[in-house]
């Protein structure tokens, strides 16, 4: 049998109708949101507003897609906010001991060190066998301490960094900053290793039926350990560019954001059960998540409100996603076997 044809059965049929069906729907909730924000703050739709809106959500939007990659494959990834705090400390460290080290080695190191991390996870629940959450949740308390261990516990401040260090996320390219293109180009490399490569769709096969995918010559643990890796690469460069945005670089930075990283991937419609999502949903639920993070404070609302709000809307999420892969699986069993003959034949 053709890997290329691995997809599994419930990606056939009317998957892909079930996901632009979704994907629509969470657009007309992010236009209502909007909407409903305007009411209140009505600068708020203003294009240099959501320009900045959207350059706030960039990191997400990064994020998320690495997260993607490994919730499709049946497993999750807790250490992606831990490895950021690492990686990013690990760039600062450098660019404060060595300020004329050039931007892209400083760039690179922390592609490398998020990718080493992100192996250590794929590595772990690989060749051990170790349920994915126990593994990320170790090593997010792990990277964590490590973070504490090479800075001493100190904050590295903007006056210890380099100006190209600070300055190139904010480098604007036809109005809009290098941090939000370089989320659109990701989104975009993500949306084509989807489509056209084969071990996009091989995400989608071990996700979806993990025993059919060894059928069809498909190395379950290996595709998962490249999923780990994908996304330890992204969340490295996230490093950076958290610590170059808000020029500030200590032990919990990011601290909790890995649950964000997730409710974005549930809100857009990304299965925890694995096999079921698409990059315009990831991108979706991002920015829902990232509009309500900018507009409740604007609009006066209280912080533990905005918990609430936003516990509520995974809560919904989740319920919408299980719904729906129940409805997927009842179509997908009345669909008749090829050349089942009927019963009028």
């Amino acid at each position: 049998m053709n890997r290329m044809n691995a997809t599994p059965p419930r990606n056939r049929f009317t998957l892909a109708g079930m996901l632009a069906q979704r994907e629509m729907l969470l657009l007309a909730a992010v236009i209502i949101l909007l909407g409903a924000i305007a009411t209140r703050f009505p600068s708020f739709l203003l294009p240099g507003n959501l320009a900045n809106v959207f350059n706030d959500t960039a990191i997400l939007l990064i994020l998320v897609i690495g997260q993607m990659v490994v919730i499709l494959t049946r497993a999750i990834d807790l250490s992606t906010a831990a490895n950021l705090a690492l990686t990013g400390m690990i760039c600062a460290l450098l660019n404060a001991a060595y300020p004329d080290l050039p931007l892209a080695a400083l760039i690179l190191v922390a592609a490398l060190s998020g990718l080493v991390l992100g192996a250590i996870n794929g590595l772990l629940v690989w060749k051990l066998g170790m349920p994915s959450i126990v593994v990320t949740l170790g090593t997010l308390t792990i990277y964590r301490g490590l973070a504490f261990l090479i800075s001493g516990g100190r904050w590295v401040n903007a006056h210890e960094m380099s100006a190209s260090f600070l300055g190139f996320p904010r480098a604007e390219i036809f109005g809009l900053p290098v941090l939000s293109w370089l989320s659109l180009i990701v989104l975009a490399l993500a949306w084509f290793g989807f489509k056209r490569l084969t071990v996009g769709r091989d995400f989608y096969a071990v996700g979806g039926n993990p025993t059919a995918a060894v059928y069809v010559g498909i190395d379950v643990g290996r595709t998962r350990f490249i999923a780990f890796c994908l996304a330890g690469l992204l969340s490295g460069i996230s490093g950076y560019l958290w610590v170059s945005r808000y020029a500030v670089a200590y032990v919990d930075i990011a601290n909790g954001f890995e649950l964000d990283v997730i409710a974005a991937c549930v809100i857009g419609g990304i299965s925890i059960a694995g096999g079921i999502g698409s990059v315009g949903g990831a991108i979706l639920g991002a920015l829902f998540l990232g509009i309500i993070k900018n507009a409740l404070p604007v609009i006066n609302v209280s912080p533990f409100w905005q918990m609430a709000i936003s516990g509520a809307i995974i809560i919904i999420a989740v319920i919408i996603n299980v719904r729906a892969e129940r409805s997927q699986g009842r179509r997908i069993l009345r669909q008749p076997a090829p050349g089942a003959v009927t019963q009028g034949a």
